[in-house]
């Protein structure tokens, strides 16, 4: 199975479409983010930081992660992640991620991200591939959706998911985009995650994303969430 998620990675490497034109401006969700947007060049630099929490319920830690992002190719990313809970590395997180190309005269775009997570409790490392595609549909609206399979690791299916995530996003001015997140894990634990958002960008290179919404574990009330992410883009 790890053959076939480096062999997506590869195809997208010699992928020769979104080399052709500009990649349609879409925002990326605050929660599940991309190792970068979709179409991205060579040499683009970014670090950004995401922090959690819930605002009800016996587990209020605070989860938050650094991490860096870069284009080393046309169309491929790599991104290096750091979670905490509170002041608590939890995990040791690697991304990848590359572009098939365009579609649609140019309004979608479409790709794969490659996401490996070393657990320091467990001891066990875990991967998930996703296929990601975004669209835009006028000069305001577009979405982003990320389909794939989840938690891949030596424990086989007790942990093994679906993972789903769609953002509905509308442009309400140059520098300010609002969106709708929805997150769903489903396997033998499922959780769902929505989570409206405001993106507003601060200066030509940096950005303040900021949601609430609420989170539902399989067997559990939901719970208000607040989340943020600084974005700086270097």
């Amino acid at each position: 199975m790890t053959r076939l998620w480096f062999g997506l990675l590869l195809l997208a490497a010699f992928a020769t479409d979104a080399e052709a034109q500009d990649a349609p401006v879409i925002a990326e969700p605050m929660v599940f983010d991309l190792v970068r947007p979709l179409g991205a060049r060579r040499g683009e630099l970014e670090v950004n930081a995401l922090a959690q929490r819930s605002l009800s319920g016996p587990h209020r830690t605070v989860e938050w992660a650094p991490e860096i992002e870069y284009a080393f190719a046309d169309n491929m990313a790599i991104e290096f992640e750091l979670p905490f809970e509170d002041r608590r590395v939890t995990d040791y997180k690697l991304g990848l991620q590359g572009t098939f190309g365009q579609f649609n005269r140019g309004r979608g775009i479409h790709g794969v991200q490659y996401l490996g997570l070393w657990n320091r409790e467990h001891r066990r490392f875990q991967s998930s591939v996703l296929y990601v595609v975004g669209n835009r549909f006028g000069r305001r609206t577009s979405t982003l959706t990320m389909v794939g399979i989840g938690d891949v690791g030596a424990a086989g299916a007790e942990t093994r998911a679906l993972l789903i995530n769609h953002t509905s996003f509308y442009d309400i001015a140059a520098a300010s985009t609002a969106g709708v997140e929805v997150n769903l894990r489903i396997g033998r634990a499922r959780s769902t995650l929505v989570m409206p958002q405001l993106q507003q960008g601060l200066s030509r290179r940096i950005q303040l994303q900021f949601g609430l919404g609420a989170a539902r574990d399989e067997g559990s009330a939901w719970r208000p969430r607040a989340g943020l992410r600084m974005v700086h883009q270097l």
